[in-house]
């Protein structure tokens, strides 16, 4: 008997994540060196991780022969003291990603549905799957969540709502104004889920602690992976209501957050000048992306995060032609968006790097303007 005769039935039409492509894999492929290459697939920070996070990671490794905190005490308070939320409305995890699948685990079955856009973070339709749940995908608008599209597909049946803003892989935030609408006007029996994992990359990101306080079911999710660049470390955390916290608590696996990890975030919250420095260098490198390809003639949505949405004609061919020369984008085909690519926000000589190819692509004929190749 094989191995899939005996695996659950929903395994055998579970997708897969696919991550952006490595480093190491690009310079085998192309005979390219690792230190030339510029990633620009995975929305990662170009300026590396917080320096005062490395700094308590390092001091951290000295007591690496003991298993972490699994209440993850000192990184709940010093998120409790950042954002001003109480400690036991604080979850933490191996990142957000786990948090998600901490959802699941606790909210989803077979018969009931999540809400999500069509062109929303992938993760949230893999974890619905998963537990044998439906996902319901709502068209997106202007690249944006829809709101009221997707409050309309609500039906006795949605367990789950996940909105992300700013939205990945589109790049484009909601007015907090009518995420609080949206918020209000949900059934009880529907857990409003808003991933905040470029928040920091806002001026000024929606607050709906209030509606939280109020008792709506809002839970929110947080990352470390982006602005504070310890993406490596693996480590989100999620807010809301002590008492859903507590059933995701009862389902999350012990010490699921390394301590090194758990040392690393704490500092990072401390690190302001960083985070502020690398939200003034992303804008930067938002105007320099969108500036170049528009005027290479290329379409593209700047968005509110650290990536730049651009319609390219083939996404896959130019992937692959930006491989070659040691720069690697992210394809959409499984977002189902084949003319577009996702290009992170890199350093401002990576950007004009990545410019400098496209025109010379262009140049030679391999591309073609106004989002064809």
């Amino acid at each position: 008997m094989k191995y899939a005769e005996l695996a659950n039935a929903g395994v055998h039409e579970q997708p897969v994540y696919e991550p952006g492509k490595p480093i190491e894999a690009v310079a085998r492929e192309f005979g390219l060196v690792s230190a030339r290459i510029a990633k620009l697939a995975s929305n990662e920070n170009p300026f590396g991780p917080s320096p005062t996070a490395v700094a308590a990671a390092q001091a951290a490794l000295q007591t690496a022969h003991l298993y972490p905190d699994g209440a993850c005490t000192e990184l709940r308070k010093a998120i409790a003291e950042e954002r001003g939320i109480a400690e036991e409305a604080i979850i933490v995890g191996n990142g957000s990603n786990e948090i998600i699948e901490l959802l699941g685990h606790a909210f989803l079955r077979p018969g009931l549905e999540v809400v999500m856009g069509a062109q929303a973070f992938i993760v949230y339709k893999l974890v619905t799957k998963l537990f044998g749940a439906t996902p319901v995908e709502v068209s997106m608008r202007d690249f944006g969540h829809d709101l009221s599209a997707m409050r309309a597909a609500v039906t006795e049946r949605t367990r789950l709502l996940f909105v992300a803003s700013p939205n990945n892989p589109t790049g484009i935030a909601n007015a907090e104004a009518e995420l609080i609408e949206l918020a209000e006007s949900l059934p009880e029996h529907v857990i409003f889920c808003l991933d905040e994992a470029y928040a920091e990359y806002l001026d000024r990101a929606p607050d709906l602690r209030a509606q939280i306080s109020a008792g709506r079911k809002v839970f929110c999710l947080r990352t470390f992976s982006k602005i504070y660049g310890l993406g490596g470390f693996r480590v989100g955390y999620g807010y809301g209501d002590p008492e859903m916290v507590q059933l995701l608590q009862q389902v999350r696996q012990p010490f699921n957050v390394s301590s090194v990890a758990q040392a690393a975030a704490t500092a990072a919250l401390g690190d302001l000048d960083f985070v502020e420095n690398c939200r003034r260098a992303n804008e930067a490198g938002r105007r320099q992306l969108v500036e170049g390809l528009a005027a290479l003639g290329f379409a593209s949505v700047g968005g509110q995060a650290n990536f730049v949405l651009a319609e390219v004609g083939d996404g896959q061919a130019f992937f692959r032609a930006l491989q070659e020369q040691g720069l690697i984008v992210r394809p959409l085909t499984g977002y189902g968006m084949p003319a577009h690519v996702r290009i992170t926000i890199g350093t401002e000589a990576e950007n004009r790097r990545l410019m400098g190819a496209v025109g010379n692509f262009k140049a030679s004929g391999q591309l073609a303007g106004s989002g064809r190749l």
